[in-house]
């Protein structure tokens, strides 16, 4: 295939709402010898992308100022020292930025098979989440078989990720969410309790229904969830921070820390080193895949937008009423 010497992707005129973004020209980039460009047949919006949109999280230094962070598609060129992918591939990939582009770089080693059974569509919209919920709760939090779990925003990407991922591998699910609709879907894709947070304490919830704490919490929310967390933890218990959506300067009495032993921990995925994004990707395709092929784990996908539609698709992001993940169709 000969490449062509322009592209269609999503530009932001200034930070602000939704509609700075508009389609606009631009080069088609050139991997690096260890990356691969593909072909974006698909791309998911995440909330780091609005953030980015608004100018509240800048790309790094060496990374695409375009948006977008996980995509799907064809493999159409690869750097010279590129050998475990070939031309015409078809991959899923998190990406350092350029997702909402027709065509969009990534290290080689960040690429993923598409799962059996699944299509491009869906595949698009499991990096980032399922790199982010791996590292975070596994590796970081060390979720281990028989514990109790906690995730906040339990019908987002990341919320519907880690509740099949912690049942999957044996823990005891709870969730927040905002709405009845909304609880009743975390239990049937796997949550064991499901508190709606609009109607009720999830904290004294945690507390009746769980009589010994809960082991491992996610939480994206901060604010005043964090002390909250922090008194649903058990004896050892362990959170993992990655998104402060209601503010990260909070006033909190951290005795908890000392009287439960607990560990808090967190991590931000964008700025996390290229070898550490490398083996979370080995141990996806390793450890989660084959939970894809064998209908242990789905994706569920709310909406799919055209590119020219990228407003529409982050207003819909930003008003919270999705269940499940937002997506862009870039190609075809």
């Amino acid at each position: 295939m000969t490449l062509p010497a322009s592209m269609k992707h999503i530009a932001v005129t200034r930070p602000g709402p939704p509609d700075v973004m508009h389609v606009a020209d631009g080069p088609v980039p050139e991997p690096r010898e260890d990356e691969v460009l593909i072909e974006v047949a698909y791309a998911g919006v995440n909330r780091p992308d609005c953030l980015q949109r608004a100018g509240a999280y800048p790309p790094p230094p060496d990374a695409s100022p375009v948006l977008g962070l996980e995509v799907a598609g064809r493999i159409a060129a690869r750097g010279a020292r590129v050998t475990a992918w070939n031309i015409d591939d078809d991959v899923c990939a998190l990406v350092p930025g350029g997702g909402y582009a027709q065509f969009c770089t990534t290290p080689a080693d960040w690429c993923l098979p598409i799962p059996r059974g699944m299509s491009l569509e869906q595949s698009a919209g499991l990096p980032e989440n399922y790199f982010t919920v791996r590292y975070n709760v596994f590796e970081r939090a060390h979720l281990a078989r028989g514990e109790t779990f906690l995730v906040h925003g339990g019908t987002s990407g990341i919320g519907l990720a880690a509740i099949q991922l912690a049942k999957a591998f044996g823990a005891t699910v709870f969730t927040t969410a905002g709405s009845a609709e909304k609880v009743a879907f975390c239990r049937s894709i796997g949550a064991d309790h499901a508190i709606d947070y609009k109607k009720q304490d999830f904290a004294e919830e945690v507390k009746r229904l769980a009589k010994g704490g809960i082991d491992v919490i996610l939480d994206m929310v901060g604010g005043d969830y964090i002390e909250r967390n922090l008194k649903c933890l058990a004896l050892e218990g362990r959170l993992a921070q990655i998104a402060f959506l209601q503010g990260s300067r909070v006033e909190c009495d951290w005795r908890f820390i000392m009287l439960k032993r607990l560990t808090v921990t967190g991590s931000t995925l964008r700025a996390s080193p290229p070898q550490r994004k490398a083996m979370l990707a080995r141990a996806l395709r390793e450890n989660v895949w084959p939970l894809f092929e064998q209908g242990k784990l789905r994706q569920v996908i709310h909406a799919t937008f055209d590119l020219a539609q990228t407003p529409q698709a982050h207003a819909l992001m930003e008003s919270s009423k999705h269940i499940g993940k937002i997506m862009l169709r870039v190609g075809g």
